[in-house]
């Protein structure tokens, strides 16, 4: 399986550090997020990753290079201005090939998240080991969060492990996700698209899978988390 960072974002509610700094390259824990999770999936035994960028992307390639020193094999999807979310998958899609592919933001902070759960998360047959008709498989499978803070009434609904549009529970899209390359089947490379309509189109179709995830999940987009993460740890409380 390929794996697809984005991170082509300006970054607009942190400057003015993503002044002179692409966002993914801010550091948590003296880490660049963006490199949280090249190692992280490298760990899961994904190698080969796909990294689009626009703003001041030449600072990412020169920070990450080919992704040898990770054990990754890194390329890179330039967009001379930010083509949104679904619109850089498609416009990388010559790099990512025929088969279901992970794609992680470049600018959420997970340090826990295991992407070896996603080597299995799209399955082309059923329990008794059924092929699934092509349309009616899922097409995408995300992993959704409890609300956080910005986000209080959530994105999605969860039923068993089926996404919905509406329902009375909704949770937060944790920016994470796998999904089939003809998901994105008639947008052109360069054309932008957002990626919101496209994937409540599939959900709509009951084609879109998901679960909880309840590990550490931070979207970093204001500086005050960026400074929060970066706080000095409190030693534990002495037990009497």
């Amino acid at each position: 399986m390929k794996a697809m960072i984005f991170a082509a974002g300006r970054g607009e509610r942190m400057r003015p550090l993503t002044d002179t700094c692409p966002k993914p390259l801010l550091k948590v824990r003296g880490r660049p997020l963006i490199t949280w999770h090249v190692l992280n999936l490298v760990r899961a035994g994904i190698v080969d990753i796909v990294i689009n960028h626009s703003h001041l992307g030449h600072m990412i390639e020169a920070e990450l290079g080919d992704g040898s020193r990770y054990g990754a094999r890194i390329v890179y999807s330039h967009e001379p201005s930010p083509l949104e979310t679904a619109g850089g998958v498609a416009n990388a899609l010559h790099l990512l090939g025929d088969e279901p592919f992970l794609a992680v933001s470049g600018d959420i902070y997970a340090p826990y998240f295991d992407f070896s759960e996603a080597l299995d998360a799209l399955k082309d047959k059923d329990a008794v080991g059924q092929v699934y008709p092509v349309d009616q498989r899922d097409i995408a499978w995300l992993w959704l969060t409890p609300n956080p803070w910005h986000n209080p009434e959530g994105d999605f609904a969860l039923d068993m492990y089926t996404l919905r549009n509406d329902g009375e529970a909704k949770f937060n899209f944790a920016g994470i996700g796998v999904y089939r390359p003809e998901m994105f089947d008639g947008i052109r490379a360069g054309e932008f698209v957002k990626f919101g309509p496209l994937m409540r189109r599939y959900i709509e179709q009951g084609r879109i899978g998901g679960e909880l995830y309840h590990g550490q999940w931070v979207n970093v987009g204001t500086v005050g988390q960026l400074e929060e993460l970066n706080a000095p740890l409190r030693p534990a409380a002495s037990r009497s």
